[in-house]
């Protein structure tokens, strides 16, 4: 069946102020179990924004760094939050000093510590799932006391209640509904919330998120889970085959997806709504997508091909069916966890494929008319997700030996750093150990690059410069060598692209200023900045990076190929002069690479490219074996054959030129994707890589 189109509706976003009673000030105190975990974060985040909240965190005593770690992100609104160090496995959680002094003072408690992962053993998810909910009931029933109306118990519990094969419509009313809770987590998030309905003596609320992702706003995620276990896959797929390419995917079943910030906004607003109490909400998306549309979202953000079809399983073959339910029932916990580690995904994961539960949030969205809050749709942030997901948890970098021989101890510059090629790069050789220096223009963007290299063991330096002020490099690097001493590698990556003919340019003089501005006088003060110390020393590498233009002559790359061939001219005079002081020069002949840069040229989506990845690697050959150049079959045969055959070039390039048009604002319009035609594609992909 056709997907009806999305009706555009003005809506405030999931981190709208707080609703209900923000404005109070007698001092609210709430304890919070599990606050330094994701939703805990977040939701800490929204209770500490209430006026003169007093929040007290349960946390081990062995955990007081994560308690400080949840202060700093809150800066000022930090000082709100108060120890409280305790164990829910514990019978009696917190010190009975502590429960005298809290009694009768804690108005809301949020129970979110739990258990959660789907390899985890039943042991585990007893002892903390179910008996820790069972002592955390206990605990709040005791700070009750005789004013029991006065304390409210908040337990976040999980869709997962419903179990892993339920059938049908699970709306917030149900509960125990006989279904089949096989799975450790599933099993024990069921019997803590029975825990929580029998046995709370206080007014209490649950709240069921479902497929909890990264924040709807920047991204957001701790994790590796749910739909992100396939995000590498999705990655590779991208990276291997083009826009164009139609794939055959599944339908399955849908996935109950939610934005940790919306979780956190509709918990707070639904906590302090009077008439409440004994109520259940089901936080999600309304209209949850399926698996195969959900697939479908990430592969556009990451510019793959789409689903030609989505197949339903119900028209697949039984056979893998039956297999899966052995696995899920009869193969030892300990095998299935080998088997998981395996295949890189949860074999309950892998249950969302065929999830047949659709559950229904009409409660929670009743309840929160009003507050301005409402969950978005995956489509609409998916893009954050992704780019978050690359950036910092995706840093699972091989390492080769010789890599570590060549760079570990060293310094190594890199231009352009914040993002695309030359983060990647750095990214990779902060791994074999060298200290990278990241330049770029905007110091938040490197700043966050090195927090990223840093969580995976790297060693990073920031040093903001604005590459087109020859005076701010020369400051730049100035303050490099008195912070190093030396440099060993220069990697001058920054680069500009303008994608606009030169009959289309008779008025657009600055576009070649700018592009030589950065691409060739930028690079070159850089160098001459930098170079001495390199003579001093007797010894350095400088890292050119160029591009499949230069050798191709491509059209409508004028203003770039020639401040790249600029560059190229520049570094072969100097090389010769310098080749005695044991300082090499490569010149590295990109070819279209999948970076910002060529974002605004939406055609790109559809032709091949190279990843980041793909290129940093290039520039990690380029370090190890320090050759004069690298370029693709492609640019070298159009090196060789323009220089036999300038004529055939000619007449190919002119080709190509009328074939790929002008972008939209070239033509002074907003351009959508453009489908190819079978002719560009055919012509993309004879010449791959090169610049249309």
């Amino acid at each position: 069946m056709a997907e009806k189109p999305r009706k555009k509706t003005a809506r405030t976003s999931a981190t709208a102020t707080p609703g209900g009673d923000a404005g109070r000030s007698d001092g609210t105190h709430y304890l919070v179990t599990g606050a330094t975990g994701f939703i805990g974060r977040f939701l800490v985040e929204r209770l500490a924004q209430r006026a003169a909240a007093k929040i007290h965190v349960l946390v081990r005593e062995t955990s007081a760094d994560k308690f400080e770690a949840l202060q700093a992100r809150l800066g000022e609104a930090g000082e709100k939050l108060i120890p409280l160090y305790g164990d829910i496995t514990e019978p009696a959680v917190i010190a009975a000093a502590d429960l005298r002094r809290l009694k009768g003072k804690i108005e809301h408690v949020f129970h979110l510590a739990a258990a959660y992962d789907m390899n985890m053993s039943d042991a585990t998810a007893d002892r903390v799932n179910a008996a820790g909910t069972r002592n955390v009931v206990g605990l709040v029933n005791a700070l009750g006391g005789a004013r029991q109306k006065t304390i409210r118990l908040h337990h976040i519990s999980s869709v997962a209640v419903a179990g892993g094969d339920f059938v049908g419509r699970f709306t917030e009313d149900m509960f125990d509904e006989n279904q089949r809770l096989s799975h450790p987590y599933y099993r024990t998030k069921f019997e803590a919330e029975k825990i929580v309905r029998e046995e709370s003596r206080v007014p209490f609320r649950i709240y069921r998120p479902g497929a909890v992702v990264g924040s709807s706003q920047t991204g957001e995620i701790d994790k590796i889970d749910g739909p992100y276990y396939f995000f590498k896959t999705i990655q590779k797929i991208s990276d291997r085959m083009p826009k164009w390419m139609p794939l055959f995917g599944i339908e399955g079943g849908r996935v109950p997806i939610a934005p940790v910030d919306y979780v956190a906004a509709a918990i707070d607003a639904l906590a302090h709504k009077p008439g409440l109490d004994g109520q259940c909400f089901h936080l999600m998306q309304s209209h949850s997508p399926t698996v195969g549309e959900l697939l479908e979202t990430f592969l556009e953000v990451a510019h793959g091909p789409g689903f030609a079809r989505k197949l339903q399983l119900s028209s697949l073959p039984s056979a893998p069916k039956k297999l899966a339910g052995a696995l899920g029932g009869r193969v030892p916990a300990a095998a299935q966890r080998r088997l998981s580690r395996a295949i890189g995904v949860p074999l309950s994961v892998l249950g969302y494929v065929s999830n047949r539960a659709v559950f229904d949030d009409r409660q929670a969205r009743t309840a929160l008319k009003g507050t301005g809050i409402a969950c978005p749709d995956v489509r609409d942030y998916a893009d954050r997700l992704w780019r978050y997901w690359e950036l910092h948890l995706d840093v699972g970098t091989r390492v080769p030996a010789r890599l570590v021989r060549a760079v570990a101890g060293k310094v190594v510059v890199v231009t352009g750093a914040s993002s695309g090629i030359g983060f990647t790069t750095a990214k990779k050789l902060a791994a074999a150990g060298a200290k990278i220096v990241l330049v770029a223009r905007t110091r938040e963007k490197l700043e966050e690059a090195q927090k990223i290299i840093a969580t995976a063991g790297g060693e990073a330096h920031v040093h903001p410069c604005d590459l087109t002020n020859l005076a701010d490099i020369d400051r730049c690097a100035a303050e490099v060598l008195r912070e190093f001493g030396h440099i060993d590698v220069l990697v001058n990556n920054a680069g500009r692209s303008i994608r606009r003919g030169v009959l289309e340019s008779l008025t657009r003089f600055h576009d070649f200023e700018r592009t030589m501005q950065l691409n060739y006088f930028g690079a070159v003060r850089l160098i001459l900045a930098l170079l001495p110390s390199m003579v001093q020393r007797k010894s350095g590498h400088i890292i050119n990076i160029s591009s499949i233009g230069v050798l191709a002559n491509a059209p409508r790359f004028a203003a770039y190929v020639a401040s790249k061939a600029a560059l190229d001219a520049f570094s072969r005079c100097l090389s010769a002069e310098i080749k005695h002081k044991n300082i090499h020069f490569t010149a590295i002949y990109m070819p279209l690479v999948r970076t910002p840069m060529i974002a605004p040229t939406k055609i790109y989506q559809y032709v091949p490219t190279w990843s980041p990845d793909n290129a940093a690697d290039t520039v990690i050959r380029a370090i190890v074996e320090k050759p004069k150049s690298i370029a693709t079959p492609l640019g070298t045969a159009a090196a060789v054959s323009y220089a036999i055959w300038p004529k055939v070039n000619d007449y190919i390039l002119s080709k190509g030129f009328r074939l790929f048009p002008s972008s939209g604002p070239t033509r002074g319009r907003k351009e959508a994707a453009p489908k190819p035609t079978l002719e560009q594609v055919v012509f993309a992909n004879v010449f791959k890589g090169e610049h249309w």
